[in-house]
């Protein structure tokens, strides 16, 4: 699931470890209590893919807020995941950045998946914003190709958040400081940094004890 709806699982105590992808929200998460611990654990970039004729003309922007300000000149159909999920999060902060509110029928709310989204996007021959690593696992499911790409702001850090046991005596803490210790220790980096799919690596490991 999204990062918002595995955060909100953690708030009402309904998991015991979270491993998510929006900083923002994460830090709000552990000043509010609801976390016993929070680790880096990896990280890899968001892209915005698109036909590969690309008639929004992205490729070659100059940074992403160019990029989306060219989808919303356009009218590109762009589908939003719209389930406040960690890339949807990313998605307003562009926005937002670009100092616009996009609306109207180019720009469809998904309140799906990331697969779901490309796979939509194909069909609308439309935009979406999304995480490498769905997108190297998804891509040919799809006929998009990636339209931009290296903008510093498109950083996808992941971290993982053990649950406080103070607020459900259910918790199974010492199962989650198992996950949490094992993800950051040198084998779990380790795992990470090889997991490849057709060549290309999906995440790169960040812990730093």
């Amino acid at each position: 699931m999204g990062t918002g709806a595995a955060l909100k699982l953690g708030e009402n105590a309904d998991a015991d470890v979270l491993l998510v992808h929006a900083r923002a929200q994460e830090d709000a998460f552990m000043a509010a209590g609801h976390g016993a611990e929070r680790r880096d654990v990896m990280y890899n970039d968001f892209i915005v893919v698109g036909p590969r004729s690309d008639p929004a003309g992205l490729k070659g922007s100059v940074s992403s807020t160019a990029a989306f300000a060219k989808l919303e000149a356009a009218k590109a159909a762009f589908v939003s995941r719209g389930d406040k999920s960690g890339t949807h999060v990313k998605e307003l902060d562009i926005w937002k950045a670009a100092k616009i509110t996009p609306a109207g029928a180019w720009y469809k709310e998904a309140g799906q998946g990331m697969e779901q989204v490309l796979i939509m996007a194909d069909g609308l021959q439309g935009y979406a914003l999304a995480d490498r690593g769905t997108w190297i696992a998804v891509k040919d499911k799809t006929s998009l190709d990636i339209c931009y790409e290296g903008d510093a702001g498109l950083f996808n850090p992941y971290g993982v958040i053990t649950v406080a046991p103070s607020k459900n005596p259910a918790i199974n803490a010492a199962g989650a400081k198992t996950f949490l210790d094992w993800l950051t220790s040198a084998r779990g980096q380790e795992l990470i940094a090889s997991f490849k799919l057709g060549g290309q690596t999906l995440f790169f490991p960040n812990y730093k004890p």
